[in-house]
């Protein structure tokens, strides 16, 4: 008999994780309703399967009907803390817990290993790499959490999975322990959603869960301060860093050139990382620290980085026209993930913007002003990037794109080529996100992409 046999659980949201939490659950004898704002073929199908169906402003508001007999809330990861929802749940002593926290619960005999992975910036890129690298040591893999991949309908098989958990679902999770877990950077980001920067960097240690317990493996970037600090102060067994410096004891690092293991093992040239930059660097490190926890073979994590195909928007080069780059890194949605991007070009047109969550840009315009030979801005926090510009870069020319219908990125690579010399990088690196005028970051980045291509009638996706 399974743990969920029989008891009232109820599903907020009907999106990819809502969907599959509901499937996992009924497949396990719960009583299962789901609560959403609009009906979608998806509560259909739910409804189809056996799930009580609840349309109604309720999930955006308390209706202590929906909560009666209630033994457990599955919020989906937009859930925050503060949803009158979740809120009146916790108040009530209910278990309020995500879809991966579900899926850990879920967990029979013989489950496959977590190999888990967080951070402010390159959670995607490193949990693609570490996923190439632990199918280059032929196991049974696959990236699953975050990435989109819910971890409550696995495939049957696997042995390890390469896991991308985000401070959201991390909140939401109390029991959720991963064999071994790294955190890749903090910066400030979602502070609208946990409140302060010490509840999201609290969400994003709970990673460190098996560590603490003395059970599994901790990983930290000894490079980031509030990530080296945590790590410090996380306890339980003995942690592994990594470094862009010199490797020493438990800390991978950066040798003449090579990536290399903690007892001086050369892994493989830092130039044949891809993505580009220093910054994908120190997620490969990451990856390869992970592994080795595993107990995979240098040989293996050199082959998996070497045939690494990197995920899209993430600084691609797009082409070039008229000795003027054009690089995509629209998955830059912060400022910090801004930062690493703009740090690897040396003179750049940026082209910025979106809706910022809150989080205060001018230290990275600071930063970055003396690589800018221009700025174009758009979106709905514009004129915040516009006013940090203009404070410590008062000559640089900054072209502002106020339209958000579908010409809107034709209009701005067109101010960017205008503003572009010779030998110049224009860069998307929004450091905000996309919702204000995109479906999402990859449809910015693909409607930039199509707009450079545009410049010269060249054809491609």
């Amino acid at each position: 008999m399974s743990s969920f046999d029989d008891r009232a659980v109820l599903v907020v949201g009907s999106g990819t994780a809502g969907a599959a939490s509901a499937r996992a659950l009924l497949k396990h004898g719960a009583r299962v309703t789901v609560v959403d704002q609009k009906p979608t073929a998806a509560l259909s199908a739910l409804g189809d399967l056996g799930a009580r169906i609840v349309v109604s402003d309720a999930a955006g508001s308390v209706d202590s009907g929906l909560l009666s007999g209630v033994s457990d809330v599955v919020v989906s990861p937009g859930v925050p803390p503060y949803h009158p929802l979740a809120a009146a749940a916790v108040a009530a002593g209910i278990d309020v817990y995500s879809e991966p926290e579900l899926a850990w619960r879920l967990r029979g005999p013989g489950a496959p290993t977590w190999l888990a992975l967080t951070g402010t910036n390159g959670k995607t890129t490193t949990v693609t790499m570490l996923e190439a690298i632990l199918r280059a040591a032929g196991h049974r893999t696959g990236a699953f959490g975050n990435i989109g991949e819910p971890l409550v309908e696995l495939p049957d098989g696997l042995d390890v999975l390469a896991v991308e958990l985000s401070s959201f679902q991390l909140h939401w999770s109390s029991r959720l322990a991963p064999e071994a877990g790294a955190i890749l950077n903090l910066a400030d980001d979602h502070l609208e959603w946990h409140g302060d920067f010490d509840a999201y960097a609290g969400a994003k240690e709970a990673i460190w869960r098996s560590a603490r317990a003395g059970t599994g493996v901790a990983v930290g970037n000894a490079d980031d301060a509030r990530v080296a600090a945590a790590l410090h102060r996380a306890g339980g067994s003995a942690p592994i860093s990594f470094t862009l410096g010199t490797p020493s004891p438990a800390t991978f690092g950066v040798l003449d050139g090579w990536l290399t293991t903690p007892d001086g093992h050369p892994i493989i040239e830092a130039e044949r990382i891809k993505p580009a930059g220093t910054h994908n660097v120190a997620n490969a490190l990451a990856a390869a620290a992970l592994a080795v926890a595993y107990g995979v073979p240098v040989e293996a994590i050199r082959d998996g980085l070497a045939g690494y195909v990197p995920e899209p928007h993430r600084n691609a080069y797009v082409t070039t026209v008229a000795g003027v780059t054009y690089v995509d890194d629209s998955k830059a949605t912060n400022p910090h993930a801004a930062l690493a991007s703009l740090s690897a070009y040396p003179r750049i047109v940026w082209v910025a913007g979106g809706q910022l969550k809150g989080v205060d840009v001018d230290e990275l315009v600071r930063t970055v002003v003396p690589r800018l030979t221009g700025a174009v801005l758009l979106g709905v926090d514009r004129e915040e990037i516009a006013a940090a510009l203009a404070r410590h870069a008062p000559e640089l020319p900054v072209v502002q794109v106020a339209r958000t219908d579908d010409g809107a990125m034709g209009e701005v690579v067109a101010a960017a080529a205008q503003l572009a010399q010779p030998g110049d990088t224009v860069l998307l690196a929004p450091a905000a996100a996309s919702k204000d005028m995109f479906h999402g970051y990859d449809h910015r980045g693909s409607a930039y992409a199509a707009a450079v291509r545009a410049l010269t009638g060249e054809q491609g996706g």
